[in-house]
């Protein structure tokens, strides 16, 4: 399924029962963070919530704010167009095992899977709801004309568009200590100067002024290393942000894909729809024609760096001011309907626990083709995602854990995980408790523990230096004769199952 814009999203989560339309003014310092903290410490992650009247200093918004609107697993099945999560990840597995055809039967499953990629493949167009107001900030204008009236922005209809600044985006302060404003869920995107590859990722921005922002993409990250080769050549580098349109987009800018791989196209096959993609007003960079507001510009190498920061980051700290690239603004364009779109990270869970679990068991079969042992992955709440990763695996040789903990470190973000656990396939790795149980009962500290040193996420405060530290993974599968473990392993206490059928209706009233 897919959504032609976020307004389209806000409205099916309404009416699917997803929703709380908050009516009265809220002011985007601090009281919407305030809201949408209280509602996804909720169970299950609560309701994803709609301000209707956000207030930037005081004044109303034209553009209400959605957020924490993938912040449960039934809005990410939601928006994923499925029954569940599990569901889009065993199609994606069936389709990355397909074999070739050995008959008309398969031939026509294969043909099947083949055609339901059709639609996968982004494809350009000349035009989009995106540009229904258009600014450009290089010939500024000499008047400041008025906004369209609330009235007329509900009916769809067309007005006058005074020239909009960053200023006028209901962006959201979060916590007290943040250096200022920051846009949550921006998509951004940049290309490779050398092969022209697209990439599409999400690094928070913080506002500096009007035209100004601070662009967080961490060393690692793909678009610092376009960013590298603009520094290298001293040229302007391009990048456009946008915000809404379907809710796949910024699922699939946050998806551990491999370097390369285009996330418009994984977009598309989620949604089961192409991304039709407009060229920008000032640079050749393309972003969806039906997104909600596009905020266009460049980074200019021969710039100084300046301090971004403080934020309240989700690994419930706040991440301290570091210096990154300037983005100055060069074009703003926007639907006359835009909702704006925004999340909050901190203390969890929060919202982000939901769009990084739907990654992991979507992705789960790619792992798989790797390490066919693995029976499943988790990466609890408590780990803020990077801290702790949890896998089970069918073991069948000695030293097989370590072989697993060394394979996730060596792939695409993995690479930043603190600790990892590896247990048998008859435990369930969403249990923490029982993760626990095993970690603390069929271990020895010595034996069963491997520390090594590696890439860390610079957003870790514990790591002696930015971006570098130690790693540490536990062997808590039953142990081997080859592992150095020569007593007998003894079994797990269980009762028998014909016992607990006899004595189930006993004592119950």
């Amino acid at each position: 399924m897919s959504f032609s814009s976020f307004r389209e999203w806000v409205e099916q989560l309404d009416r699917a029962g997803e929703l709380r339309r908050i009516q009265e003014p809220v002011a985007t310092e601090l009281e919407i963070t305030a809201l949408a903290d209280r509602e996804m410490k909720l169970p299950g992650g609560g309701k994803a919530l709609l301000i209707e009247k956000p207030t930037i200093n005081g004044v109303v918004s034209r553009f209400p704010v959605a957020i924490n609107t993938l912040g449960s697993w039934r809005r990410m099945a939601l928006a994923l167009g499925s029954d569940s999560v599990e569901a889009v990840a065993k199609e994606l597995g069936a389709l990355l095992h397909a074999k070739p055809p050995t008959g008309l039967r398969d031939a026509a499953i294969l043909l099947s899977n083949a055609m339901e990629l059709r639609h996968a493949r982004p494809k350009r167009v000349k035009d989009g709801p995106c540009k229904e107001v258009i600014h450009r900030f290089e010939a500024p204008s000499s008047r400041r004309e008025a906004w369209p009236s609330a009235p007329d922005i509900l009916k769809g209809e067309a007005g006058p568009a005074f020239p909009p600044t960053l200023l006028d985006l209901p962006v959201l302060k979060c916590w007290p200590l943040d250096g200022g404003r920051f846009v949550t869920l921006p998509c951004v995107v940049t290309r490779d100067p050398d092969t022209g590859d697209r990439n599409l990722g999400m690094y928070r921005v913080q506002i500096y002024d009007e035209r100004t922002t601070g662009v967080h993409w961490q060393l690692q990250k793909v678009a610092a290393r376009h960013g590298r080769r603009y520094y290298e050549t001293g040229t302007r580098m391009p990048v456009a942000i946008f915000l809404g349109g379907d809710p796949m987009y910024p699922f699939a800018a946050t998806a551990p894909l491999p370097d390369g791989i285009d996330e418009f196209l994984l977009a598309g096959y989620l949604r089961k729809r192409s991304v039709e993609l407009v060229k920008c007003e000032t640079s050749d960079l393309e972003v969806p024609a039906d997104a909600d507001i596009v905020i266009e510009g460049y980074v200019d190498p021969k710039e100084p760096l300046r301090m971004e920061g403080p934020f309240g980051d989700h690994t419930g700290f706040y991440t301290l001011p570091e210096p990154y690239p300037v983005f100055h603004v060069t074009a703003v364009t926007h639907r006359r309907d835009a909702v704006y779109p925004a999340t909050i990270v901190g203390i969890p869970p929060m919202e982000d626990f939901y769009i990084g679990g739907a990654s992991v068991k979507l992705f789960l079969p790619v792992f798989r083709m790797n390490f066919p042992e693995i029976v499943d992955l988790a990466l609890p709440a408590e780990g803020v995602f990077h801290n702790l990763v949890v896998v089970s695996i069918r073991k069948t040789y000695p030293m097989q854990a370590y072989k697993i903990m060394h394979g996730l470190w060596g792939m695409g973000q993995m690479m930043f995980s603190k600790y990892i656990v590896v247990v048998d396939d008859d435990v369930d790795v969403h249990d923490t408790s029982a993760v626990l149980f095993r970690l603390l009962a069929n271990t020895d500290p010595q034996r069963d523990s491997l520390l090594t040193r590696g890439p860390s996420d610079v957003l870790d405060h514990a790591t002696p230096e930015v971006g570098i530290g130690s790693k540490m993974g536990f062997d808590a599968t039953r142990k081997l004769s080859g592992e150095g473990f020569r007593r007998q392993w003894p079994p797990l206490i269980r009762m028998d199952e014909d016992v607990i059928r006899r004595v189930r209706g006993i004592g119950v009233k």
